[in-house]
C-alpha cells in the first residue's frame, strides 16, 4: 500500500521548500532505496510545469570510488554537476543511504582529498543559494539503515522523520508557513544581540554575534526542520564545549567529543571514539578548525536521539556548532572543505545572550513562544 506521507511529503518539497515554478531546471538525486519519493516529487515538479531531471545513484558507488580511484580522478569534478550548480534553478537531495558505515574502511586522507578538489564548486555553489539563484534542500528518505544507526525498526523511525517533516498535519505547508512565523520571535530576538554565552555540564563557551544575522530555518532547506543559526564571529569562540551525541559522519563514529577554542581556533581536541579521525578532519584546512555556524535546535517532535546530525542538530533543546565553512547570508566568512555538524544537548544547559539569560532546560524564556506545536 502506498504511504500516502511520501505523497504529502512531495508536496511539501515542490510547492513549498522549492515553490517549483514552471520552467525550472530541478535535480533530482537519491539512491534507488527512495525510488517511491522521487517519482511523488518528479510527478509533482511534472504538474507544476518544470523540467525534472533524476540523477538517481546505487548504494557502495562512493564507497567503490574512494577504494579504487586514482588522483586524477580523485581530483575531478564532474562536468554535470558543474552544469547542475551553474545552470538549474532548483535541486533536492533526497538523503537516502542503505549503510552508513559503508565508509568506515576508507583512507580519511582520500576523502580529505576528494572534499578539496570540490571545495571550489561548493564555494560556488553557496554563492549561487545566497543570491537566489539555486533553490536547494536536502530531505532525508526513511531507510533501514538509519533506522539502525536510531536503534529503531523502520516503522518507527518513519514514524519519528514524517511526524518531524509535519506531514501529518491536515494542511503541512501551512503548519511550516506557521512555525516560520513563530520562530521570527527568536530570530528577531538574537539579531539585536552581541555576546552569547553557553554553558552546560563540560562546557563554557562565549563567541560574538556582533554584526551576524539568525536565519530562520523552517523546511525551506531541510526536512525535517527546526533551528535557528548564524555564523560566529571567526576570531572570537574562547571556552571548551563537550558534544553530548556522537557523530556519524564519512562512515565513521565519532564520540565523546570535547574541543576547546581559543581566539576561534580549536586549540585541543579530544574524542573517546574514533580521535584520529577527529584530528585529520581537523585538519583538512585552515578553516576546518574555526566555527561556520552556531545554531539552536527547535522541533519538537525530533524527540530520540538518531546518530544522524540532519535530524539530531533539530531536536528541540539542543545546539549544534559546525565546524568549518561559514554561512556568507549570516555574515559569515570562514571558508573551508568542510562543514561539521556536531549537537549538544542543552536541557540541563543555559545560554545567556548579552548578559542575560534568555533559555534555560531546552525551552526558551522572555515570552518567546516557543515551542511549537500546530493544533
Amino acid at each position: 500500500m502506498a504511504d500516502l506521507r511520501v505523497e504529502k511529503l512531495a508536496q511539501v518539497i515542490v510547492d513549498y521548500s522549492l515553490a517549483v515554478q514552471p520552467g525550472d531546471l530541478f535535480e533530482i538525486t537519491g539512491t534507488w532505496l527512495a525510488a517511491p519519493l522521487i517519482e511523488a516529487v518528479y510527478e509533482s515538479a511534472l504538474r507544476r510545469g518544470a523540467q525534472p531531471y533524476v540523477n538517481a545513484t546505487l548504494p557502495g558507488l562512493e564507497e567503490l570510488f574512494l577504494a579504487q580511484a586514482d588522483k586524477e580522478q580523485l581530483r575531478h569534478v564532474s562536468l554535470i554537476e558543474q552544469l547542475v550548480v551553474r545552470q538549474f534553478d532548483a535541486r533536492i537531495d533526497l538523503m537516502s543511504v542503505e549503510n552508513t558505515k559503508a565508509l568506515s574502511q576508507v583512507d580519511p586522507a582520500r576523502q580529505v582529498e576528494r572534499n578539496r578538489a570540490y571545495k571550489d564548486l561548493w564555494q560556488e555553489r553557496r554563492g549561487r543559494q545566497e543570491q537566489g539563484g539555486l533553490r536547494e534542500c536536502y530531505a532525508l528518505f526513511p531507510t533501514q539503515g538509519y533506522a539502525q544507526d536510531a536503534e529503531m525498526s523502520l516503522r518507527v523511525f518513519e514514524d519519528l522523520v514524517y511526524r518531524a517533516c509535519l506531514v501529518e498535519e491536515a494542511d503541512p505547508v501551512a503548519a511550516w508557513h506557521e512555525v516560520n512565523r513563530r520562530q521570527q520571535e527568536i530570530v528577531d530576538y538574537l539579531n539585536i544581540k552581541e555576546t552569547l554565552r553557553i554553558v552546560a555540564p563540560g562546557t563554557e563557551v562565549t563567541l560574538s554575534v556582533a554584526g551576524r544575522r539568525f536565519i530562520n530555518c523552517s523546511g525551506t532547506v531541510n526536512l525535517p526542520d527546526g533551528e535557528v543559526f548564524t555564523s560566529p564571529v571567526e576570531d572570537s569562540v574562547d571556552g571548551h564545549i563537550t558534544f553530548t551525541y556522537p557523530v556519524v559522519t564519512r562512515g565513521r563514529e565519532v564520540d565523546g567529543a570535547r574541543l576547546w577554542f581559543k581566539g576561534g581556533r580549536v586549540v585541543k581536541a579530544s574524542a573517546e571514539k574514533n580521535e584520529a579521525f577527529l584530528h585529520q578532519m581537523l585538519d583538512t584546512d585552515e578553516g576546518a578548525r574555526r566555527l561556520g555556524e552556531f545554531a539552536i535546535g527547535t522541533n519538537p517532535y525530533m524527540t530520540h536521539f538518531t546518530r544522524n546530525a540532519h535530524l539530531d542538530e533539530k531536536i528541540a533543546g539542543t545546539i549544534h556548532l559546525a565546524l568549518g565553512n561559514a554561512f556568507p547570508k549570516a555574515g559569515g566568512v570562514n571558508q573551508s572543505a568542510i562543514h561539521w555538524d556536531m549537537v549538544c544537548d542543552l536541557r540541563q544547559g543555559e545560554i545567556y545572550a548579552d548578559g542575560q539569560l534568555f533559555y534555560r532546560a531546552g525551552e526558551f524564556l522572555g515570552g518567546l513562544s516557543w515551542p511549537f506545536r500546530p493544533e
